[in-house]
């Protein structure tokens, strides 16, 4: 009979979300950001959405190049290259209508993308982006910091989508991009894959995918705070 795991060994079946309740205070700083609240309730200066807009344009193009990275990185040390790999091929082939979805919005609001140039925060997102696509640095961090992106947006949004909120007629199309019930499904499928890599994966390399972690999180945070005028 096996004998009962450790609690060490319990966490590790399930990192993210011992990692969620362990760093619970910026995860939330990131999922309900007071522009995202601004949104939801009705009261979003949409100035600071025009920002995000233009801002979020830019990095989508260096997080293209992020998730080739990472397909390579699957491709070369998945233990399950098949399965892991038919997910990211589907998050990659979204990418293009978010490209695409970014040019019509950005017409619909007047945001000339041409114009925008890249603030400092996102700036050093996109540099965090590109660290990661180094050869040195393993699947196991990539797809942790994958995962972490796309739920940030996939919780944000989707909480601006429940029952009994005043998220304006326009923007409604925004978070339902986001924030719809088939994302969350690729963003639970990319889960999954980052907790069976996590549960055989060294200590040294659960150290590194949580610093990944924690550093989306607050390029994130960040990202926010500028689209409402931050620095």
């Amino acid at each position: 009979m096996e004998g009962k795991k450790t609690r060490e060994e319990v966490e590790k079946i399930n990192m993210i979300d011992t990692w969620l309740t362990k760093h619970r205070l910026i995860y939330v700083g990131a999922t309900r950001h007071p522009f995202i609240l601004s949104i939801r309730d009705g009261t979003v200066d949409l100035s600071s959405f025009k920002t995000w807009l233009g801002q979020d344009y830019i990095f989508v193009r260096a997080f293209v190049s992020f998730v080739a990275s990472v397909l390579i990185k699957a491709w070369k040390e998945s233990d399950d290259s098949a399965g892991d790999m038919e997910v990211l091929l589907g998050g990659m082939a979204a990418l293009n209508d978010e490209v695409q979805w970014f040019k019509k919005e950005a017409s619909k609001w007047g945001v000339q993308l041409s114009d925008i140039v890249p603030q400092k925060t996102n700036q050093e997102y996109c540099r965090f982006l590109e660290s990661l696509m180094n050869s040195e640095v393993k699947y196991n961090v990539a797809i942790t910091a994958f995962w972490a992106i796309e739920a940030v947006y996939q919780e944000s949004f989707a909480h601006c989508l429940e029952e009994g909120t005043n998220t304006p007629l326009d923007l409604q199309e925004t978070c339902q991009r986001w924030g719809n019930d088939g994302f969350g499904q690729y963003c639970h499928s990319l889960k999954q894959i980052v907790n069976r890599r996590l549960e055989k994966a060294s200590d040294d390399e659960i150290k590194q995918a949580e610093v990944a972690l924690l550093s989306v999180l607050e390029h994130e945070v960040d990202f926010w705070n500028m689209s409402c005028g931050g620095a």
